[in-house]
């Protein structure tokens, strides 16, 4: 027996390093062969991977977020949360973004056979810390471009919330209301008290959700999607 056939053809696979510049099929193919590896992203062909994840500055806040969509999720049939899931945009970004909202119906995403999002969900969510220059900047230029048509940034060491509306191909601010209220352009009725979410008073986030997912709108929201024709999964 040779040497060759006691290797094992993974060990020849080089492995994800942070900054390699690959093509989407090479990234992909050295991910899956390293299965110890939670999170690698690829923005604009080059790899991204992230130190370890700190409880108060990534941990807590992403499961507020994750609990907050969730809620609207179970209220509102023929949409679709992921936490931590990777989208394939286009040959030079599949990034892993901390969640994401979609519509399964006739929406812009699909999952494809290999059980990967594919296409630009609605909605996607970044919880900042360490790499808030990438989110803020890199990220956000490329889901623009990709056309995700929300874009919420969550800067926990700065203390600050930012929900982007993509408008006639920009991204533009969305403010809170007259009552401190984000309301959603695409996703009725997900409302958002930015100033609770930011001093991590779960209660009163979900206390406004609420009163969003009891409006007119969503329930005409969730109408609309019941009854258009399921063209994605």
């Amino acid at each position: 027996m040779t040497i060759s056939q006691v290797i094992s053809p993974q060990l020849t696979i080089p492995p994800l390093e942070n900054g390699d510049k690959l093509t989407r099929a090479e990234f992909e193919r050295r991910y899956e062969a390293m299965p110890h590896v939670k999170k690698a992203e690829l923005i604009e062909g080059i790899v991204y991977m992230p130190s370890p994840l700190r409880i108060t500055r990534h941990g807590e806040p992403h499961a507020d977020i994750m609990t907050w969509l969730g809620v609207y999720k179970a209220a509102t049939p023929g949409v679709s949360s992921a936490d931590n899931s990777t989208v394939r945009l286009d040959n030079d970004n599949e990034p892993q973004p901390d969640a994401l909202l979609r519509i399964q119906q006739g929406g812009q995403s699909r999952i494809s056979e290999d059980d990967y999002v594919e296409g630009s969900p609605e909605l996607i969510v970044e919880v900042a810390a360490s790499s808030a220059s990438i989110d803020m900047h890199q990220k956000l230029n490329v889901y623009r471009r990709n056309g995700v048509q929300e874009y919420l940034v969550w800067r926990v060491l700065e203390g600050e919330l930012d929900w982007f509306c993509l408008q006639a191909g920009e991204y533009i601010s969305l403010s809170p209301n007259s009552n401190g209220i984000i309301c959603s352009q695409i996703f009725s009725g997900l409302w958002l008290d930015k100033s609770a979410l930011l001093a991590r008073n779960l209660a009163r986030v979900l206390e406004v959700l609420q009163q969003g997912i009891a409006s007119v709108e969503h329930q005409a929201f969730v109408q609309r999607h019941l009854d258009k024709p399921r063209l994605y999964s």
